[in-house]
């Protein structure tokens, strides 16, 4: 692994819950790594396990899926569902014998930045302890060898 490693990681992120906890720790300037790219989201629970399989194949080293708090999802079981399939995806990647600590779940609530830059930041550090994504690895390999 190299030292120099930056993960790359992708936060599908609700509009009304964890992208709002991401912009109030903008607001606020809390410091968080810019490895976390977010994209925004109706709900998690429109987050397919392909979006999440996909991401994964296209070479980023790490997705999160942050949604509402258990309970308070604007769409009453989103983020209930987006569980089931981040658990779903992390069984995918054992047996593909990739980590599953690549794909994780949060729920964060809209007032809380905090909590979302102490997320960034955990889950920056598990994937710079686990290293690059050896799917995106051995994809640039078939891609030399053509």
């Amino acid at each position: 692994m190299s030292e120099n490693f930056e993960p790359r990681i992708v936060a599908f992120c609700c509009q009304y819950c964890s992208y709002a906890a991401a912009d109030l720790a903008g607001s606020m300037r809390l410091s968080y790594p810019p490895n976390v790219k977010v994209v925004l989201v109706p709900c998690t629970g429109r987050v397919d396990p392909l979006h999440i399989l996909r991401t994964i194949e296209d070479g980023a080293d790490g997705v999160c899926v942050a949604g509402c708090l258990e309970g308070d999802c604007h769409f009453l079981e989103g983020n209930f569902k987006a569980r089931k399939r981040v658990a779903y995806v992390q069984r995918i990647l054992n047996e593909a014998g990739v980590e599953d600590a690549r794909v994780r779940m949060f729920n964060i609530a809209a007032s809380d930045g905090p909590g979302f830059a102490e997320a960034a930041r955990m889950m920056t550090e598990t994937i710079r302890a686990l290293g690059p994504n050896p799917l995106s690895t051995k994809t640039e390999k078939m891609t030399e060898e053509l």
